[in-house]
């Protein structure tokens, strides 16, 4: 039998998760959401950070309407994602949950004109959201790349956190060299700190 490509397993993960998570009912979807953001709230890299950047839930992600309304009263910055013409994200300042119009995908965006400035991103945490995860911190986004350009360009000067049900977390996500790690997983249960798992796998391989 012939090898799975890597791309191959990761559409098979990402068709079999999509469906786990368009199953969740939507009482649960609140519900997990609620926890899932009351630790993220107690995050260090959240509490200490001068600006945010959060996500617009579709298709039953984990909602972050919770953090937008802390970050907001606290006097972090905010950002969300905007997609271009070209199909690449930028992120812009949202001031209030009423800067957010939908989008061409129709997901919420901001419609403000302030971008995210370079230099930002040393004190930024960055939300994501995503279809599976490891605990390595290995992520499997929609496939549209948008996340993955988003978090290259970021590089170590951001912190990475996945906000994901304790579902989405499976044993192995297939990987390629150029993909960014999260820094963290929090799941309606846990946090996972992915640095220490990946130390861990590497003391024990």
């Amino acid at each position: 039998m012939r090898g799975v490509s890597t791309q191959e397993a990761k559409q098979a993960l990402r068709s079999a998760g999509l469906a786990r998570r368009a199953a969740l009912a939507e009482a649960d979807c609140q519900l997990f959401s609620r926890a899932i953001q009351a630790r993220a709230l107690q995050l260090h890299c959240y509490l200490a950070c001068r600006a945010v950047a959060l996500y617009s839930a579709t298709q039953n992600e984990v909602r972050t309407d919770g953090l937008l309304a802390h970050a907001l009263q606290s006097g972090k910055k905010v950002f969300y994602p905007r997609v271009g013409e070209d199909a690449s994200a930028g992120l812009f300042r949202v001031l209030a949950a009423d800067d957010l119009r939908a989008g061409r995908y129709g997901i919420l965006e901001p419609a403000g004109a302030t971008r995210l400035a370079e230099a930002e991103f040393e004190a930024l945490t960055i939300f994501v959201p995503g279809v599976a995860f490891d605990t390595l911190g290995n992520r499997l986004g929609r496939g549209q790349g948008w996340y993955d350009r988003l978090l290259e360009r970021a590089g170590d000067r951001a912190a990475i956190v996945a906000l994901a049900y304790e579902f989405q977390i499976v044993d192995a996500v297939p990987a390629g060299p150029g993909d960014r790690r999260v820094d963290y997983v929090i799941t309606e249960m846990r946090v996972v700190d992915c640095g220490t798992a990946s130390a861990q796998s590497s003391r024990m391989s």
